[in-house]
């Protein structure tokens, strides 16, 4: 079931009344319930390997909390293994098999490739992590193992945040699903409005960008290079307020119900630097490799040279994570090649900071950083959204090819891209709107749209994202970008 569809548009408020109007003691059935019929929207025989996982980590969360010494450590290994069995199987099986196949083929050996064409089940990777999160953390001693099955199983299909994020800890969602939340309108209209903006984002920004995006990197040989940028910014901006949308449209309908989940994007294209970018984009992500990659491998803690290296691991395992496929191992690999050289460069930069005098003038330097943040972050997404390796290449290599500084070149562009009038006109209030609200959010938690604003203005903010929802928005029942992860 999609947030941006009819159905939701009935299930939510729906679940939402019974929620308030069930006795506490009863509710977390109820959301458990509502949780499976959210997912079996999708492929209902599914659900039943999302059970397994349940089951096993279910198990493995008391087996360890019960045992000592190496016991513990068995178990852990166990659950890890068998619940990243299952996401090898459906989301990477086919890549390494066919990976396997070009090794045998080089060295001249016969490998039986068999084509298995298995539809990913929606959002494996993001319950999958979360799950994985819940087991290391009872090892670790850090969370009590979850006896009330219901609850666990809750805790892994909570249906907000169950196919794409924010990727929860138990330590903050497990107890506030026992907890007992009273209708509270200050907080449902906050969550509301927060639904509202997500909304807004996903059908009148993203969803617009996509058609143009999709002419582009279809079919990336029939555009110059004025196309291929635009349809590559507008990916960085469709990706932004798709994945975000998401998750305000999660955290707003938790939140409606008194549950608080994680903050996962704070306005990353603000950032000033690529370590700044990676705190504000996914956080929910960027933390989950921290926690358990990153500072496992050593971190910081370590020689320079190693410390190098772990955080190129993190990254190209972010990369694959995300797909299957070397677009997005690249991609990964790429992301963590600009935090080293970041790293590698900061005497130089100093130098030529204080050479050029930029030092002096914090608001310019400020600025130019973050277009050139944002410009080598859209080199990146170029390998995430391209359909192959080729076609990336090709795009980048093509950015500069056939620029001409002449009106016509720029309406043939926007022509054979599909923007209307009325697309641009769109695109430069919506975003423009987008950047108002953000500018406003600055000193504010994303969470609180227009939460200390006056009465009028947060009923006018109201008004002007049903407006803009009604008159601008696309309704085509587009999957988020990140239900395929």
């Amino acid at each position: 079931m999609l947030f941006n569809s009819y159905e939701f548009l009935i299930f939510f408020p729906v679940v939402t009344a019974l929620y308030f109007l069930l006795p506490h003691r009863l509710r977390w059935g109820l959301l458990l319930l509502a949780s499976c019929v959210f997912y079996m929207a999708f492929i209902p025989i599914y659900i039943l390997i999302l059970a397994v996982t349940i089951v096993i980590d279910y198990a493995a969360g008391i087996l360890i909390e019960k045992s000592s010494g190496r016991s513990r450590r068995r178990y852990l290994i166990v659950s890890i293994v068998s619940t990243c069995l299952v996401l090898f199987v459906f989301k990477y099986f086919g890549f390494f098999n066919e990976g396997l196949a070009v090794l045998a083929n080089a060295l001249g050996l016969h490998y039986p490739e068999n084509v298995v064409n298995i539809i990913l089940p929606i959002g494996l990777s993001f319950h999958t992590f979360q799950s994985l999160s819940y087991v290391i953390e009872v090892y670790r001693g850090k969370q009590k193992a979850e006896k009330h099955f219901g609850i666990y199983a809750l805790y892994v299909m909570f249906y907000p945040q169950l196919v794409a994020g924010p990727i929860e800890r138990p330590q903050n969602l497990l107890h506030q699903l026992r907890e007992r939340h009273s209708f509270d309108w200050d907080r449902i209209a906050g969550g509301l409005r927060l639904m509202l903006w997500g909304l807004f984002k996903k059908v009148v920004i993203a969803d617009r960008l996509a058609v143009f995006v999709d002419q582009v990197y279809g079919r990336p040989e029939a555009h110059s290079g004025l196309g291929l940028v635009l349809g590559t910014v507008f990916f960085a901006v469709q990706i932004f307020c798709d994945f975000s949308g998401y998750s305000d449209i999660a955290i707003g309908a938790a939140q409606v119900m008194g549950i608080r989940l994680m903050t996962n994007f704070r306005r990353p294209y603000s950032a000033r630097s690529m370590a700044e970018f990676w705190k504000r984009w996914h956080i929910s992500l960027s933390t989950w490799f921290r926690d358990y990659l990153y500072i496992p491998l050593g971190g910081s803690r370590v020689p320079k040279w190693r410390w190098q290296l772990n955080l190129l691991i993190v990254f190209l395992v972010s990369g694959l994570w995300h797909g299957a496929a070397w677009t997005f191992v690249i991609w990964g690999g790429l992301n963590g090649l600009y935090l080293l050289v970041s790293h590698w460069s900061r005497v130089p930069r100093e130098a030529l900071l204080r050479l050029t005098r930029l030092d002096r003038h914090a608001k310019v330097h400020g600025a130019l950083s973050m277009v050139f943040i944002f410009a080598i972050v859209c080199v990146g997404w170029v390998f995430f959204r391209a359909a192959d390796l080729g076609s990336a290449l090709y795009i980048i290599r093509h950015f500069f090819s056939g620029w001409e500084p002449t009106v016509g070149y720029v309406t043939t562009t926007l022509q054979r891209m599909g923007l209307t009038g009325f697309d641009i006109l769109a695109l430069v209030i919506s975003i423009g709107f987008l950047e108002l609200v953000h500018f406003t959010q600055r000193a504010e938690e994303d969470r609180r749209l227009f939460g200390r604003a006056p009465t009028v203005v947060r009923w006018a903010g109201v008004y002007a994202l049903v407006l803009s929802i009604v008159v601008m928005g696309v309704f085509t029942n587009n999957q988020f970008i990140y239900f395929q992860f």
